[in-house]
């Protein structure tokens, strides 16, 4: 039997960055999806780190994790939302992770004494890896996003080997370009091509030409712009596939088929077409677009840059999560970015909080805006406003619950006090080691765990089976030593690992509480449009219920 031809589709930037790669990566494997092809996607990025795990979020955004513990760049969560799928460490890759693995095979001595060069090896491994996640996913064709702008230094190994990988396979190699299109004028409506032209020359000089070219911009192209950029970047007219702005990045797959980007798309892999079927994709869209109610929800934070300018990227996931379970409750989520400092700053401003629906304390590291955070958790418990801590939120409402409830009244987690006499949140023992020897990268507590629920719980309620598996990225745990104390005092730990030794979920039950519930693990990570998470819905609908 004839093995099948894998197709390649490799979506590069052009210009600048941040002009929509992952969304357009993901938009393509929606569309393809939709006509039944089995899809996989990867991201490169060409950063000498390892992996994300150790990147600011205020620089990066936010860190992704998968199943197997993978730490990886934020637009694999676009991936998994849009394929409403679970992806594997085999689809990421950087530029370190390719480097050290070379090495590391140069060092077994698997080159079998040959020189090793960073060309054609670095490529070759690259190529391998593609190869490799096209064949655990048993995908037909794999989209790969290359991070980065054409033209830049550090991108260049990653073209080499689409390069390569089209001379080998030239019929099922597609590099698309994803390229912005300013708005110059008077009036800021007169689109401008001539950045886009430069973008596709720089690609020819990696030795590649866009098959097609997808036009970021504020508004819709015209034909003439179409045809300037087609004319000039040597692709047909119909190959250039408007993308202007849109508020909800969901639409983008039914905008992308406007231009019919997926019947060119299989056109130029010699694939022959297959109906399409959209049709939950499309009541997702009417869902989100039909809701009747307007929720405000707040989410204190740190990582929001400075003054008004948020760094929203940071806690993508959990604006996504927000976004899925609004459309399953009917409401328009309203979200305002709140930093935990102005808490600590002006005490007073916490009254200002009851207007909110609802108020989520995302995950975090460090000790800025802690007491701040905390403060926002009391005011929620107190005024019953609907509170859903995510990992260090959960931890921080322990500690402000052994503080004002449980009569531990200095009591702390050791990330921001190690000498409080009552540490209800302290480090794994097993994490004590990787923090004296200073290693610190992929030594969390990474990846999905198993959880069994409490029956009769908040949580129980919302998920509807007794035993759960959640995604994790965080070193502190509450202490054993004090739980009996917690629980004394009204607390109750609805979720714990399978043996009841670390502590999955805190809540307060409804006859106490409409919704207050902390995960120690990050719910976000696995909510998808076509299948929220039950606990972003569980908590949508007590914002729901107060107002």
């Amino acid at each position: 039997m004839q093995k099948k031809s894998i197709k390649y589709i490799f979506v590069v930037g052009g210009v600048m960055s941040g002009v929509g790669k992952g969304i357009a990566s993901s938009s393509i494997g929606k569309i393809l999806q939709a006509r039944g092809f089995e899809v996989t996607a990867l991201k490169i990025d060409p950063y000498v780190n390892v992996d994300a795990g150790t990147m600011n979020p205020t620089e990066h955004g936010e860190v992704f994790v998968l199943d197997d513990g993978t730490e990886c760049d934020q637009d694999m969560g676009n991936y998994e939302r849009f394929l409403n799928r679970d992806l594997t460490g085999k689809n990421y890759m950087t530029t370190g992770s390719v480097y050290l693995s070379v090495i590391q095979k140069e060092r077994n001595l698997e080159f079998g004494g040959k020189c090793v060069s960073v060309v054609p090896n670095i490529p070759l491994e690259i190529i391998s890896r593609l190869k490799c996640a096209a064949e655990v996913a048993k995908a037909d064709i794999v989209i790969t996003e290359v991070g980065g702008t054409v033209g830049e230094y550090q991108n260049i190994l990653f073209l080499e080997a689409i390069r390569m990988l089209k001379v080998h396979n030239p019929g099922d190699v597609l590099v698309v370009l994803v390229s912005f299109v300013p708005a110059l004028g008077a009036g800021g409506n007169e689109l401008k091509t001539k950045p886009t032209q430069y973008a596709a020359r720089s690609l020819n000089s990696a030795g590649l030409q866009a098959d097609i070219i997808i036009a970021r911009a504020k508004m819709a192209l015209d034909a003439k712009r179409k045809e300037k950029i087609a004319e000039n970047c040597n692709i047909s007219e119909k190959d250039v596939i408007s993308a202007p702005d849109e508020k909800n990045i969901y639409e983008i797959p039914l905008n992308f088929e406007k231009d019919n980007l997926s019947t060119v798309i299989l056109k130029k892999l010699n694939i022959k077409p297959r109906a399409t079927d959209l049709k939950e994709w499309r009541k997702l869209i009417e869902k989100m677009e039909n809701a009747k109610y307007t929720s405000q929800i707040a989410i204190v934070g740190k990582y929001f840059g400075s003054g008004d300018f948020f760094l929203t990227d940071s806690y993508i996931s959990v604006l996504e999560a927000i976004k899925h379970a609004g459309a399953v409750v009917g409401v328009n989520p309203s979200v305002k970015w709140i930093d935990s400092e102005e808490f600590e700053k002006q005490p007073q401003k916490l009254k200002e909080l009851s207007v909110y629906d609802g108020i989520i304390i995302p995950g975090g590291f460090g000790s800025r805006g802690i007491e701040g955070k905390i403060s926002v958790i009391k005011y929620c418990r107190e005024n019953k406003i609907p509170y859903f801590g995510l990992c260090y939120g959960m931890q921080l409402a322990v500690t402000e619950y052994a503080r004002h409830m449980a009569g531990m009244k200095v009591a702390n987690t050791t990330e921001i006090n190690s000498k409080t006499p009552f540490p209800v949140v302290d480090i794994m023992p097993e994490q004590k080691k990787n923090l004296k020897d200073k290693n610190f990268g992929a030594t969390m507590r990474l990846g999905a765990y198993p959880a069994v629920l409490k029956k009769g719980s908040v949580a129980f309620s919302a998920y509807g089976v007794s035993e759960i598996s959640e995604r994790h990225r965080h070193r502190y745990e509450v202490n054993p030593e004090f739980i009996g104390k917690l629980e004394e005092a009204g607390l109750v730990f609805s979720g714990t690992s399978p043996d009841g030794r670390l502590m999955e979920i805190a809540e307060l039950p409804h006859s106490k509480h409409p919704f207050f519930l902390g995960t120690q693990f990050h719910p976000e990570l696995k909510s998808r449009p076509l299948n929220p998470h039950p606990l972003f819905v569980a908590f949508m609908k007590a914002c729901v219920g107060k107002k």
